[in-house]
């Protein structure tokens, strides 16, 4: 079922939820890159917000590496599900290994993404949390573990879709949770966009400057 027509669009849908922090003094977007960038983009623009990313690499089942068994972010915050790693018999071995060669990659984007700096103060902001949907939530409850060990003053997480029960565990570990769709036949994130094309680094890092310019623009008039 199609409900958004591409990750653009489900953060301008998202933001109608989030116009209570347009303009608001320590607000700060924060996106899981790829994907939840372009939405991040959208929320920010609209609520006139800066946007910065949060790193946070998937740590896949053996031989299904969209099957998250966990997440690993660029502050080393690790979450592991020990109910799929249990079923599956994965070998602490084979956790150690990924859990290192998705830190290299962390590496790597931080790199790229922000020239080898380290993510901002976060101290007594208000993060809206964004990703482009999720699935088990692996990847964005490492983000959320991250952002519980900074002095933030306030955290919403906002995503366009999410399977019932997921967003029920989310809703839990946010002070403000914000879903605009939660089926109870949850197939896969990319089936309710028509447009769910892979976004690119360089796409990432072209977001990136163009939200920093409309931040210095605005602060400019």
């Amino acid at each position: 079922m199609t409900v958004f027509a591409d990750r653009m669009d489900g953060g301008i849908q998202l933001a109608k939820k989030l116009k209570h922090y347009k303009a608001g003094k320590e607000v700060l977007v924060l996106a899981l890159p790829r994907g939840g960038v372009v939405t991040g983009f959208a929320v920010a623009c609209a609520i006139d917000a800066p946007l910065d990313i949060l790193i946070v690499r998937k740590i896949g089942f053996p031989g299904q590496p969209e099957l998250a068994i966990g997440a690993v972010s660029e502050t080393g915050a690790v979450v592991l599900n020990q109910r799929i790693i249990s079923y599956g018999a994965v070998t602490g071995k084979y956790i150690e290994d990924a859990i290192s060669a998705q830190k290299e990659e962390i590496v790597r984007r931080i790199k790229l993404y922000r020239g080898g700096s380290r993510i901002e103060k976060l101290d007594g902001k208000t993060i809206i949390l964004v990703d482009d949907g999720v699935a088990t939530g692996a990847t964005i409850k490492a983000a959320i573990a991250t952002l519980k060990e900074e002095k933030i003053g306030r955290l919403v997480v906002a995503v366009p879709v999410s399977p019932r029960d997921t967003a029920g565990e989310l809703g839990a570990m946010a002070d403000e949770f914000i879903c605009l769709y939660t089926p109870s036949d949850f197939l896969a994130v990319g089936n309710y966009y028509r447009d769910f094309a892979q976004v690119t680094d360089e796409e990432v890092v072209e977001i990136l400057k163009e939200s920093e310019a409309l931040q210095k623009g605005g602060k400019n008039d």
